[in-house]
């Protein structure tokens, strides 16, 4: 009995083992690999920002099905059960003199009434026509808000990306300098134990690489809290784990002023939406002016009416009617004309918004170019800079063991090769997000289209 528990002891550890090794396995596999445009991808799917601003355009296409329905015929029926009524008496007078007036009751009312009733209408002025027009201007503004919102995820999502690669490579930088440092406390302690190095240089070592570990802490967690807004943006559940698969990398164009803001006033979404809302003003003034105006409309009613609910043959009555409405409005409150001076200074006002906007635009451009030539001139200047701190910290490193530097060399040697990668890594950024922006302002900023 020992020997059999002692193997189905070996065999329930060996089972848990495997079951581990498994779940491990497991989750490694349901890891995800994200590039850009993974990215891209996911959070048009996925950001509920964006899948609410779709749902506008079902919301606005309904409206467009309800301007139509306007110009269709309605068919109505109705039924009534008359609980109570009032009986009619008329009094008749006698015949002869002397005799009394006879009392009859009539019933007038049937009991129960069925009517089936239809209305067209033939000539409105222009009413149901502007109402079209202005469900159609208001679905097509729709739409482009929804190209805008569509080009502002692209850019949140581009930013986020390079933001949580910047804060790897920062990490990175972070992990280096302490490395250097720790590597440089070794070879003064080296030194100081043969006598070539002093105390001052073996504490001023280890209070560098004291300073620099919280460094590399913040460096760590700004790259957690990249991960986890990048995975916000794209819809994902936070403890989803990912691999940002990509590499902070530069793209060299030359962008044209001119070129730019003539693609820009092309194509931006804000500047459509504008022009389809004034023209949804213009509508809305006609329709006000319209509603001056006679309007013309069929109509018809058949029907049915008995004291008692039976489908019996000849048990119900029915007549039917066929009307011709013509509608003349005479006075109302001057809500018309109320109506008309919204709809004007509405138009006017969307003119305003339009020049505003299109000179925020050409700004925008203007500042995007600016900003990628600054972050280029930088990148450029700070790519040999980081050369350079690398050769200093070598000789620094050199000297300080031949006995020719000090540990405040070395330090110095080393934050300059830590601030130059910085600033490196940083021009990087600046560049891609400058052209992203610069995408964006110009509307060129599609993906998936």
């Amino acid at each position: 009995m020992k020997v059999k528990k002692r193997w189905l002891l070996i065999l329930t550890f060996f089972m848990v083992l495997g079951g581990n090794a498994l779940m491990g396995q497991t989750a490694e596999t349901q890891k995800m690999e994200l590039t850009l445009n993974d990215c891209l991808r996911l959070a048009l799917e996925k950001n509920p920002f964006y899948l609410s601003a779709q749902e506008k355009e079902n919301e606005a296409r309904a409206q467009v099905h309800q301007a139509v329905s306007g110009f269709l015929p309605s068919l109505n029926a109705q039924g009534t059960d008359i609980l109570d009524k009032k009986v009619f008496t008329i009094e008749i007078p006698p015949m002869y003199p002397g005799q009394q007036p006879q009392r009859v009751k009539f019933d007038f009312t049937r009991t129960y009434q069925m009517s089936l009733s239809f209305s067209v209408p033939i000539f409105t002025s222009g009413r149901l026509m502007s109402g079209y027009k202005q469900a159609n201007y208001n679905l097509l503004s729709t739409q482009e808000s929804i190209r805008q919102n569509r080009q502002e995820t692209i850019l949140n999502v581009k930013k986020a990306f390079y933001g949580y690669l910047l804060a790897r490579k920062l990490q990175e930088v972070a992990q280096e300098s302490v490395d250097l440092a720790e590597k440089h406390l070794t070879n003064a302690k080296n030194l100081f134990e043969v006598g070539m190095a002093t105390k001052f240089d073996l504490l001023r070592a280890e209070v560098q690489l004291a300073n620099l570990q919280p460094q590399l802490i913040r460096a760590k967690n700004s790259l957690q809290v990249a991960e986890l807004a990048l995975k916000n943006l794209l819809g994902l559940d936070l403890n989803q784990p990912v691999e940002i698969k990509g590499e902070l990398a530069f793209q060299d164009v030359q962008p044209n002023l001119d070129e730019a803001i003539q693609k820009a006033l092309i194509n931006r979404p804000e500047l459509h939406q504008l022009s389809y809302q004034r023209q949804m003003a213009g509508e809305m003034f006609k329709l006000a002016r319209a509603n001056n105006l006679p309007s013309v409309g069929l109509g018809g009613s058949l029907n049915y009416w008995s004291n008692s609910l039976s489908f019996k043959k000849n048990n119900w009555e029915n007549y039917y009617t066929i009307s011709l409405v013509l509608n003349i409005p005479i006075f109302n409150g001057f809500a018309n004309q109320a109506q008309a001076a919204q709809a004007q200074a509405i138009a006017r006002e969307l003119d305003y918004s339009l020049r505003g906007i299109t000179e925020s635009i050409k700004l925008e451009v203007r500042q995007a170019i600016l900003n990628y030539q600054q972050a280029k001139e930088a990148l450029l200047s700070q790519g040999k800079n980081v050369e350079e701190a690398q050769e200093a910290v070598r000789l620094a490193e050199l000297n300080f063991s031949e006995g020719l530097a000090t540990t405040l060399d070395v330090t110095s040697a080393q934050v300059a090769l830590s601030q130059a990668r910085t600033n490196y890594a940083q021009a990087l950024y600046d560049c891609l997000i400058a052209l992203a922006e610069l995408e964006k302002a110009t509307g060129e900023s599609s993906f998936g289209e």
